[in-house]
């Protein structure tokens, strides 16, 4: 454990540049701040907000800072910026001695799994406290990472509506909340970007393999276990066996799991001998015989064409029905999942060409990494967090903040204090003078150092159904 640890420090967890010297650079008399986070727009019409809980009762709860953690950023300060008045030691230290290191803000957020259409308010931020106006946006930074869980919430979600057009196309919806697995720890950019970003694909499947999103999800959302998973082998476990040994190592699986589901990579060598000589003829009676499913996982390729040619193979050599739609769907014994080189759109590809080769999208199953937690960034779903109101000590009433860039009127910002109302099944972005307190959709979760609101994560997956 450091001795000071950033992590427990919220006077670090901001931008340089706010900490040395933004409190400095609003106008004479101003006492409260409202800024505002939203989707302007990006790869998908509206957005699935997740991941604040997590935040809040990791970051912002209780004891944000201590006095310690005040000198130790003046001195860092001082030492970065060449310079010992820019930091607001004053502000910090009075801010502890009357709060004892709680934040003065009050955040109002539409519920997590909520769905929203962009260009829409999903959360607000207000300092509570006039003396700490200057805190709102000292708190945009890290509030602002709330796009990562959002946007992964969002990919995921529309990976399964992707899928579910398929299987109401082709087959049968029951095995849609397992037809996505996240294969993503090994690909992410941290252990907290795998533990958010693998809890916001919980969301809306139940397949995982990132043990640590299970882990937060237990400890941040009420839920003791969300997603599940199989044994499953990988290139080092079967590869030790070498290449005279593959079939070996393949017996090997069906012994040691005798039944249930269980998945082989079986391409380290020849995916098309595995499946026609290996799993369909040397290995077919033990097969046909476990009490569970052997799913078949390729791993290199062009996946159109590599799932098509295995399901052709599989067919052939396990049999297969024709399901009421017309499609064919192999003997239950066999299945396959495709993880590799996974993203929207291959998934699309390769159930469009499963369609062609009147395959039911039942056959398969889709595992996806380094595409579903770490190919997004802020601009996937074009995020921002901006100050649309203030008000001043001689000012009775708010005063409406925005920007307006003449080269780009899609940065264009919001006016005001807002609300998020429903009307006709759809969100839209008010001001709150314009609304009843008990329309707006956007519900406060935190408050002076507390956590006002505490979902329960099935709570929040029954938003998203």
């Amino acid at each position: 454990m450091l001795k000071n640890d950033p992590f427990n420090n919220f006077i670090s967890l901001s931008d340089s540049y706010k900490i040395g010297g933004h409190w400095q650079q609003y106008p004479e008399g101003t006492k409260y701040i409202h800024s505002y986070f939203e989707s302007r727009g990006g790869q998908f019409p509206a957005t699935i907000f997740f991941g604040l809980q997590y935040m809040l009762k990791r970051y912002f709860v209780g004891e944000t800072f201590t006095p310690d953690d005040i000198e130790y950023m003046k001195k860092k300060c001082a030492y970065h910026f060449g310079n010992d008045k820019l930091f607001n030691e004053e502000g910090w230290k009075s801010l502890y001695a009357k709060y004892g290191g709680k934040l003065p803000l009050s955040i109002k957020a539409v519920p997590e799994g909520t769905k929203v259409l962009v260009s829409n308010v999903l959360m607000t931020v207000e300092n509570t406290d006039p003396e700490f106006y200057w805190l709102t946006n000292f708190a945009e930074t890290i509030l602002v990472q709330n796009w990562y869980p959002t946007t992964v919430a969002t990919l995921s979600y529309n990976c399964k509506e992707l899928i579910k057009g398929f299987l109401v196309q082709t087959g049968d919806l029951g095995g849609l909340p397992f037809k996505l697995h996240d294969f993503g720890f090994r690909g992410s950019t941290s252990i907290e970007s795998a533990a958010w970003g693998g809890a916001a694909h919980l969301v809306n499947f139940m397949g995982t393999d990132t043990m640590i999103a299970n882990i937060l999800l237990d400890e941040y959302y009420n839920c003791e276990m969300a997603g599940f998973s199989i044994p499953a082998s990988e290139h080092s476990t079967i590869t030790s066996w070498m290449k005279d040994g593959e079939i070996d190592a393949m017996r090997n699986m069906l012994i040691k799991y005798p039944t249930g589901l269980v998945a082989c990579v079986s391409d380290s060598y020849d995916i098309y001998q595995a499946c026609r000589e290996y799993w369909g003829t040397v290995l077919k009676d033990q097969v046909m015989n476990r009490e569970g499913t052997l799913v078949i996982r390729p791993d290199s390729g062009y996946p159109p064409k590599i799932v098509s040619e295995i399901l052709e193979i599989l067919g052939e050599k396990f049999g297969y029905t024709i399901n009421e739609k017309g499609y064919k769907v192999l003997d239950p014994h066999v299945r396959v999942i495709q993880g590799d080189g996974c993203n929207y759109d291959m998934i699309n590809e390769i159930l469009n060409t499963m369609v062609l080769n009147k395959w039911s999208a039942d056959n398969i199953a889709f595992g996806m990494g380094g595409g579903l937690l770490q190919s997004v960034n802020r601009d996937t779903q074009e995020f921002a967090f901006k100050c649309s109101a203030m008000r001043k000590s001689d000012q009775v009433v708010w005063q409406d903040v925005y920007k307006e860039p003449v080269t780009m009127s899609s940065k264009n910002s919001k006016r005001g204090r807002l609300a998020l109302i429903k009307e006709n099944g759809e969100y839209i972005t008010i001001k709150r003078s314009e609304v009843y307190p008990q329309e707006d959709k956007l519900i406060e979760v935190f408050r002076d150092g507390e956590l006002l609101i505490d979902h329960k994560f099935d709570e929040i997956r029954s938003r998203v159904l």
